[in-house]
């Protein structure tokens, strides 16, 4: 492995911890090197707010001024103005790693291709180009400022962190949540740890929609909220035959919150839907599910329930989530 894609390598390591968290944004990382030494790593949070580079830069600042900013990181538009009003060449000795190419288009956030051709810094180093039409030209808007610029560092790495960004320009991009033990147990309550509840609560906060089995409402009376991170809860879609529901439960109480019971589920518009349910769903949905997303906790159980189901995964990522592991991966499909 040469030095950059070690480096490009801890970029996407870093975006993935934001991924699908960004919707409808993709998931983007970025480093700053000065003097061999990774002196920032950041990746985008949340739509609207601040992209990779620009967090990047901040925390490059931050590193060789040896002073703290003094305003919100995450309002890009001050993020914007106040990187452009530092001295002519301060980032003239970084090396930039950014997952995706620069934005060149303004949208809720200023241009980072703009911004990154007013710092100037040594070398830009760019995973992949930006598939979309209009928001592509970031590189040659570099190049024509004379700044180097190296594209194709881990491709086929940034191309898989995409992957959900690609989908949902087109269609409905589908994610089934599963909590599971070491050896492959559902039941018996919370299996996950803290953390791993926050992470799914932040899934719940951005998705267009989410979708349950008409069999969890009924046993488990869910409420389905985001608790864990104080965000609006999700609109609910209960997959059912039947609508025979107990409304006084906590899932239909929650504030602001849309629930509908459907017998099909029609997933051609564009959005990002999260799917959480056990083996009934995961049968039904198989063959429209792009992703899994599982947290495995390291919990030997006797409970019966479990999910007994053939499918083939391709294993994409994977972090710790506290004790949890978490694991992402794409449905493999005839």
């Amino acid at each position: 492995m040469t030095s950059n894609q070690i480096y490009m390598t801890q970029a996407l390591k870093k975006a993935w911890q934001y991924q699908l968290g960004t919707y409808p944004n993709p998931a983007v990382g970025a480093l700053v090197l000065y003097n061999n030494e990774i002196i920032a790593l950041e990746a985008h949070q949340k739509a609207g707010t601040s992209h990779a580079e620009v967090l990047a830069f901040l925390s490059a600042y931050e590193t060789l001024s040896d002073k703290k900013i003094e305003f919100d990181r995450f309002d890009a538009h001050k993020a914007h103005e106040f990187l452009y009003s530092l001295p002519k060449g301060f980032f003239s000795e970084c090396i930039v790693y950014v997952t995706l190419e620069p934005c060149s288009h303004k949208g809720k956030t200023p241009s980072c291709a703009s911004l990154l051709a007013e710092l100037k810094p040594k070398k830009v180093v760019v995973a992949t180009l930006d598939p979309i039409k209009g928001h592509d030209g970031g590189v040659g808007r570099l190049q024509e400022q004379g700044i180097e610029v190296e594209v194709g560092v881990c491709e086929k790495e940034a191309l898989e962190l995409l992957e959900p960004f690609l989908i949902w320009q087109k269609r409905t991009f589908i994610l089934f949540k599963i909590a599971q033990t070491s050896n492959g147990k559902i039941g018996g309550g919370y299996l996950s740890s803290k953390a791993s509840l926050t992470h799914v609560h932040q899934l719940r906060s951005v998705c267009t929609k989410m979708v349950i089995g008409g069999n969890t409402v009924r046993v488990d009376r869910p409420t389905l909220d985001c608790r864990f991170t104080q965000d609006k809860a999700p609109d609910i879609v209960i997959y059912s035959k039947r609508d025979d529901f107990d409304r006084t439960i906590p899932l239909f109480s929650v504030e602001g919150r849309e629930v509908e019971v459907a017998q099909n589920l029609d997933f051609s518009e564009p959005s990002f839907i999260l799917v959480e349910g056990g083996e009934g769903m995961l049968n039904a949905l198989k063959d429209k599910i792009d992703w899994l997303l599982q947290y495995q906790t390291p919990k030997l159980s006797s409970h019966s329930s479990n999910y007994n189901v053939n499918i083939d995964l391709k294993f994409l990522h994977q972090e710790s989530k506290d004790i949890d592991i978490m694991l992402w991966s794409r449905l493999v499909k005839d």
